[in-house]
């Protein structure tokens, strides 16, 4: 989709600065997540103008992220998830083009459900080896830093939207592109979008009332996941075909398992 499309949508929003969206972080909060084509994608904007903001930085409110993941040689973190193991953890380094930032972000999700987000700033992606990341692992991961390498990339867009009222976030991603460096495979989901709500707890909310309107349902899906089980030949991947078949049927892309 072309971005003049989505900007002028978005221009009919109210912006909101990165600084003002520090106070929505949500760090400690419930995702729900859901798929749709990207054909639907200027219809839900549409209904959702008068009642969110948009995030804008340097002008623009199309944002483009490039993760790169972490793990374990053997993928622990994936099989972890994979397995359907309830407390679960994913590390990454996460370059953030708009506002020239760079992050490692660990993510815990816990067995009631809720996502803790942990962070430090790096000065660039290659940086992740220095000493001060390896202390910051050692009080908020599970994994030390000497266990893990790259595993994963992706790029991708993203919109971000935050309700009147400052209490919940919408992450729209699109166009993503995932690369395992060590096969160099390359895989895209060029017609899906990822809409994920972001709240404190699981309240009453106008997106999510706008997303079962338009029949857009939840979904259980990690990135991270779905990326690796596209691009990593042998890997086990049994729970996420499923996934890959839904994608399939929402996007036009060919996507196969090795």
């Amino acid at each position: 989709m072309k971005d003049e499309v989505l900007n002028t949508i978005l221009s009919e929003y109210t912006p909101i600065s990165l600084e003002e969206m520090m106070n929505v972080r949500l760090m400690n909060r419930i995702d729900t997540k859901h798929t749709a084509p990207i054909a639907l994608l200027p219809a839900f904007l549409k209904k959702l103008t008068h009642e969110y903001d948009v995030q804008e930085i340097n002008g623009s409110r199309i944002d483009l992220y490039r993760t790169m993941y972490l793990d374990t040689s053997d993928r622990d973190m994936y099989l972890t998830h994979h397995n359907e193991r309830a407390a679960r953890e994913k590390i990454r380094v996460r370059d953030y083009f708009n506002s020239q930032s760079t992050f490692l972000e660990v993510k815990d999700k816990n067995n009631k459900g809720r996502t803790k987000k942990t962070r430090m700033s790096l000065p660039e992606k290659e940086s992740y080896r220095q000493k001060d990341v390896e202390t910051f692992l050692d009080a908020h991961s599970r994994y030390p830093l000497s266990a893990l390498s790259p595993q994963l990339e992706n790029t991708f867009n993203r919109i971000t939207l935050v309700n009147k009222k400052k209490t919940e976030r919408l992450t729209i991603d699109l166009n993503l592109s995932f690369y395992n460096p060590s096969c160099s495979v390359v895989q895209q989901l060029d017609d899906v979008v990822i809409i994920e709500l972001k709240q404190e707890s699981n309240h009453a909310s106008y997106a999510k009332n706008i997303l079962k309107e338009m029949r857009i349902h939840p979904i259980r899906i990690s990135k991270y996941c779905i990326g690796t089980a596209l691009t990593t030949p042998g890997i086990k991947n049994n729970r996420y075909k499923m996934k890959i078949m839904q994608l399939k049927k929402i996007g036009r892309d060919n996507y196969e398992f090795s």
